[in-house]
C-alpha cells in the first residue's frame, strides 16, 4: 500500500517516537550466565588482549572488527534536506544501520560528528579505525567528501565506502543496463544527461563511462560541463569534463536534452524535469528521476510526455533505483572477502550481478530492478565480488 507523503511523515515521527530510535547494542552471547561474565570480562579476557597483542590479524577472529562498520557524516548533504547538522542526521544513519543488519548482517553504527572540517572528520576516522572493518562515508557534501575518501584511501588499510557515489552508481548502471535491454538500445551508442554534478553525479558518471558510455554529458547549475569550461569548475568537474561531451555542447539543461535517450537526475531539485524537455528525448527514452523524497519530475507526469521507463529513487513508486538495494549486500561482500579498496571493475561486476538478479522472464518496464528483499542479490553480488578477493 503507497500512502501519501503527509500520512507516512506522521507514520513515521509516531514510529520513532514509541521506539526512542531505531538500533540498540545487543551481546552475541545468548543466556549469558554470572559464570560466563569471567571469560567475556575479567580474567578471561586478557588472554584474548594478549593474543591480539602478539598477533595483531587476530583482530578479525576474535573481535567484532570483521563485522563492524562505521557510517560517518557531518550532516551537510542529507538526502533532500541538505544541511541539517549532525543531530538530525541520526534518524537517517540509524536507519541505514537497520538496513545493513537486515539484509547484510552486518552490525552498523552512526558516527554524527559535530565538526564540518575535512582534516577533522580525517583524522577521526583514521583515530576511530581500529574497532571498525570498514568505513562508510554519508551524507557529506561535495566535494569535500570526495576528498575525505581519496585522503583515507591512501592512509588506512580498510575499505572506504562512499555510498552516494559507490552505491548510487552500481544502482544507476544496473537498472540502466536492464531498460536498455527492453528498448533495445546499446549502452556505447545512447545519449546520457547526467544531471548534478555531486557526489552521486560524479560516480554514476565515472563508472558509466568504465562500463562503455561514449556520449554522457553532465549538467550543473552553470549548464552542460564540457572540456575548456572557465566558471565554477572544480578539481572533479574538470575530471568529469575530460571523459565525457565528446562534442563539448553547451547550454542549460532543456538545450542539450535534445536527442537523448536517457535522463538520470541526481540534482536535489523537485520538478525540474518538464513535459515538455521529456517530449525532445529520442523514442523510447528512459527517466531515471532520484531526488528524494521529491523527484525531478512526477512518474505519471513523464508517462504522459511519452517516457519509456520511468524510475525514481522513492519507495513509493515502482522502479525503485535506491543505493539501499545495493550497500548491505555489497558491503557483506566486501566484508567477507577482506577488500581493502573499491575499484571501478568491481563495482561493475556488481552492476551485472544486480541486472542479472531480474531473470529476462521477469524483466518488463515496470520491472527493472529486484525488491531489496530479493535473496539472490546476496548469492549475485557475493560471487561477483569474490573474483576481487587477493
Amino acid at each position: 500500500m503507497i500512502l501519501s507523503s503527509n500520512k507516512v511523515s506522521k507514520k513515521a515521527l509516531i514510529l520513532h517516537q514509541r521506539h526512542k530510535g531505531k538500533i540498540a547494542i545487543t551481546s552475541k552471547i545468548p543466556n549469558l550466565k554470572q559464570k560466563d561474565l569471567q571469560l567475556i570480562y575479567t580474567p578471561g579476557v586478557a588472554a584474548v588482549s594478549k593474543k591480539i597483542f602478539s598477533h595483531p590479524s587476530q583482530k578479525y577472529f576474535l573481535t567484532s572488527k570483521a563485522n563492524m562498520v562505521a557510517i560517518v557524516t557531518d550532516g551537510t548533504r542529507l538526502l533532500g534536506l541538505g544541511n541539517v547538522g549532525p543531530y538530525a542526521s541520526i534518524p537517517v544513519m540509524e536507519g541505514k544501520a537497520v538496513l545493513y543488519k537486515k539484509f547484510g548482517s552486518v552490525d552498523a553504527f552512526p558516527i554524527c560528528l559535530n565538526t564540518t572540517k575535512k582534516e577533522e572528520i580525517i583524522s577521526i576516522i583514521l583515530a576511530i579505525e581500529p574497532v571498525f572493518g570498514a568505513i562508510n562515508l554519508e551524507d557529506i557534501e561535495s566535494p569535500k567528501v570526495i576528498e575525505i575518501s581519496e585522503e583515507l584511501e591512501k592512509r588506512m588499510s580498510i575499505p572506504i565506502f562512499h555510498d552516494d557515489r559507490h552505491g548510487t552508481s552500481v544502482v544507476v548502471l544496473a537498472a540502466l543496463l536492464n531498460s536498455l535491454k527492453l528498448v533495445k538500445k546499446q549502452l556505447g551508442s545512447v545519449k546520457i544527461i547526467i544531471v548534478g554534478a555531486g557526489s552521486a553525479g560524479y560516480g554514476i558518471c565515472k563508472l558509466l563511462k568504465f562500463a562503455g558510455c561514449k556520449n554522457i554529458i553532465v549538467v550543473d547549475s552553470a549548464g552542460a560541463i564540457y572540456k575548456d569550461r572557465d566558471k565554477y569548475m572544480s578539481k572533479y568537474k574538470k575530471e568529469i569534463a575530460n571523459i565525457t561531451n565528446p562534442k563539448k555542447e553547451k547550454g542549460i539543461l532543456s538545450e542539450v536534452l535534445k536527442g537523448a535517450d536517457v535522463f538520470i537526475g541526481v540534482s536535489g531539485v523537485k520538478n525540474l524535469l518538464t513535459s515538455e524537455m521529456v517530449k525532445s528525448m529520442n523514442k523510447n527514452s528512459i527517466v531515471f528521476a532520484l531526488t528524494n523524497p521529491d523527484p525531478e519530475i512526477n512518474p505519471k507526469l513523464a508517462q504522459k510526455s511519452g517516457v519509456k521507463i520511468i524510475a525514481t529513487g522513492s519507495y513509493q513508486y515502482q522502479n525503485k533505483v535506491n543505493n539501499a538495494l545495493i550497500f548491505p549486500y555489497l558491503m557483506r561482500a566486501i566484508l567477507d572477502y577482506r577488500i581493502k579498496k573499491i575499484s571501478l571493475d568491481l563495482l561493475l561486476a556488481a552492476s551485472k550481478a544486480v541486472a542479472k538478479t531480474v531473470s529476462n522472464s521477469k524483466l518488463g518496464y515496470s520491472h527493472i530492478i529486484p525488491e531489496i528483499g530479493d535473496r539472490s542479490l546476496h548469492k549475485n553480488i557475493s560471487l561477483a565480488v569474490s573474483r576481487f578477493k587477493k
